[in-house]
């Protein structure tokens, strides 16, 4: 089934979000090459695809788990987590109806 899992940054974020991505890019590399995944991308905090130092406000990423508690588990296990980056994340189960 799939599951988004949707992320919201702390504040003033930015750094820790650059230091941490290769690390987080790599994870989702992996749901690419098995298949998983839907969509992946960041909000930008303001209106642009390149926000600059404004940087962004959080995540979206949309993909395939066996059950909601591997979704779970593995947005966990996320680097930005671990960086600080993220303030929260919430994990739901997701029906696609377009395209």
């Amino acid at each position: 089934m799939l599951y988004a899992i949707i992320a919201t940054d702390v504040a003033d974020s930015l750094q820790a979000r650059l230091a941490a991505r290769p690390a987080h890019l790599e994870r989702l590399q992996q749901l690419k090459a098995e298949g998983r995944i839907v969509l992946a991308g960041p909000h930008p905090a303001i209106d642009s695809n390149d926000p600059g130092a404004a940087g962004f406000s959080g995540s979206l990423i949309v993909a395939e788990f066996e059950s909601l508690e591997a979704a779970k588990a593995w947005a966990d296990a996320d680097p930005y987590i671990a960086a600080g980056v993220y303030a929260e994340v919430l994990v739901k189960p997701f029906k696609q109806v377009l395209p």
